[in-house]
């Protein structure tokens, strides 16, 4: 069994092995142990704090495998993206030239640095390892931060965004990155997201970086291919967050070139398809009906917990069945409520 939990200052460790593991420019957790202690003491910080307006919070998650107590997995979400500056993105645009003395018209796709997703929750930091055999573990850690942000809609926007890592050679080099950023940087791509630690508000981009549209057609023929490409390893994130309703296409990360998902919480299947049930009691369990499928089951009160469960469809009731060792997990007992969301496919994904 899996569970999905805020982090601890015990699990820095753990972040640490699987932050040296990870491939550059893929993961955005703190690749230093002085910046994951800061980012486990800004966690902490922010899941105690009393918030009325979403600012500089940032909920760091860990996924921890139950049976072996370790913490395989984590993801995160800031409250407002560039809270103390300003989130920069290329947005992609469609400049029509026309030239009446020709009788010539048509569209050239360019990209213009912009500011728009500034105060959009942010979504980062999602990391599994073993990715290759993750089962519905992966979907769990993905979804479990959204569900929070459904329980504590104070502490977040009402949009959110996921940039997704672009593509990068043998080398670890982005061709987007070497046909735009090095020009005005003056340093190759790792040095470039090293100097950055994976920000995108310093003050520098917008000092540095180009505020006219960059015409694509201009860009060497690997860049362009490059556009909104994901990297292989975000592959699997990419399929989580298209199932839970975020969209690409309208931005994409100014470094890399990788694409920038983004939906109104209204759209997310985390805030419109999850529902409230209370923990039956022992000899009250519904019957079941129907084929078993995959949820996230997330405690409601006493601190956020989320695990899966494989159940009988549970739309029509008013009670979930949780054996005993999950009520543990979730650290619930019955009559209390929790937060149930289906996650698409049969039992046996797992």
């Amino acid at each position: 069994m899996y569970v999905v939990r805020p982090v601890d200052r015990a699990d820095i460790g753990a972040l640490e092995a699987m932050a040296a593991i990870s491939m550059p420019g893929v993961h955005t957790l703190p690749r230093t142990r002085e910046g994951i202690n800061a980012a486990v003491e800004r966690s902490l910080a922010s899941f105690a704090a009393q918030v009325d307006i979403p600012s500089e919070e940032s909920y760091l998650f860990v996924l921890e495998d139950l049976r072996s107590r370790e913490v395989v997995g984590t993801a995160a979400i800031h409250a407002s993206a560039g809270s103390n500056g300003t989130y920069f993105a290329f947005r992609n645009d469609v400049i029509q030239q026309v030239s009446r003395d020709l009788n010539i018209s048509h569209n050239v796709h360019a990209l213009t640095l912009c500011s728009e997703l500034t105060a959009y929750s942010h979504l980062s930091g999602f990391f599994v390892r073993n990715r290759e055999s993750a089962g519905v573990e992966a979907a769990l850690l993905s979804r479990a931060r959204l569900l929070y942000a459904m329980l504590a809609p104070h502490r977040f926007g009402d949009r959110f965004f996921v940039p997704l890592a672009g593509r990068v050679d043998a080398d670890g080099q982005s061709p987007f990155w070497n046909a735009l950023g090095r020009k005005f940087f003056k340093m190759d791509f790792l040095e470039a997201e090293r100097l950055i630690e994976g920000a995108r508000n310093r003050t520098l981009i917008v000092e540095l970086m180009p505020h006219y549209p960059v015409y694509v057609p201009l860009l060497p023929g690997d860049a362009q291919a490059a556009l909104g490409q994901i990297h292989p390893g975000g592959q699997m994130a990419f399929d989580l967050l298209a199932q839970e309703g975020f969209e690409a296409d309208e931005y994409i990360d100014i470094f890399d070139g990788g694409p920038i998902l983004q939906a109104h919480k209204n759209a997310l299947r985390s805030f419109g398809a999850s529902q409230r049930l209370r923990v039956a009691a022992a000899g009250q369990e519904s019957p079941n009906h129907g084929a078993p499928v995959a949820y996230a089951v997330a405690s409601v009160d006493n601190g956020f917990r989320a695990v899966t469960l494989h159940s009988s469809p549970l739309e029509q009731g008013s009670t979930i069945a949780l054996p005993r060792d999950v009520q543990q997990a979730l650290g619930v007992a019955a009559g209390d409520e929790v937060v149930c969301l289906r996650i698409e496919g049969e039992a046996s994904c797992s």
